[in-house]
């Protein structure tokens, strides 16, 4: 899952940004909110982190200007401002989810993905298909019971394959899900990680399949006797 991270505070936003990479998303970070309004232009995002006290404007206009705009992107505030009035007018301004610095990483990622796991969003806790389970709390991938061996670009493509199994996803729609705009990943980056992932799923019998849809995109398919 990507997502815009904005912060100004370079340490705390690095030690943050860390812990979302390791929990499994992808993060733009942005310093501005004209930086963050530009971004959420052009590329979509599963959520948005948003400090409020920016150096060129308030956070709240940011998320203004987003819900003006009709983009209903889960919005989780991450401010020192705990006073009730703040975090009232901020929940009635659009905001999804308001934690007050200091905060526990651990929370802050529990907290994301309860957002993404309200109705209409696509995040999970566990996935299940053919033979696999992914645990997408713990990044771990089962087929059958046993664990099965994927890099952490092949895990990225496999969860985003799994969360639209049955349907096409193009090679846009992962490019702009996998990598940021500071990794925008080599030409056939996604053409290798499918290969190497449809190679490791029929080795481990998991009964899946990935289907090539010639100038579309990716289509996973369950496999089994009785899969649809």
């Amino acid at each position: 899952m990507r997502l815009l991270f904005v912060e100004d505070n370079d340490q705390l936003a690095e030690l943050v940004a860390d812990a979302l990479v390791r929990a499994g998303f992808t993060v733009d970070r942005m310093i501005l909110a004209d930086e963050a309004l530009a971004a959420l232009a052009v590329a979509h995002y599963s959520a948005v982190v948003l400090d409020l006290s920016l150096p060129d404007a308030d956070g709240t206009t940011v998320l203004a200007a987003m819900r003006r705009k009709g983009d209903a992107t889960p919005v989780l505030i991450l401010t020192a401002r705990d006073d009730l009035r703040a975090r009232v007018d901020t929940l009635n301004g659009g905001a999804d989810d308001y934690l007050v610095k200091p905060f526990e990483m651990e929370e802050l990622i529990a907290r994301l993905k309860a957002l993404l796991r309200r109705p209409g969003q696509i995040l999970g806790a566990t996935l299940s298909l053919g033979r696999v389970t992914f645990d997408t709390t713990t990044r771990q991938v089962l087929v059958g019971g046993a664990p099965l061996d994927l890099t952490p670009r092949e895990r990225d493509v496999l969860e985003h394959l799994m969360r639209r199994a049955g349907k096409v996803l193009t090679k846009t729609m992962l490019e702009e899900a996998l990598y940021g705009f500071e990794d925008s990943g080599s030409a056939n980056s996604v053409e290798v990680a499918i290969h190497r992932l449809r190679r490791k799923l029929a080795k481990a019998q998991a009964n899946l399949e990935i289907h090539t849809m010639r100038g579309v995109g990716y289509l996973l398919a369950d496999a089994s006797p009785d899969g649809a």
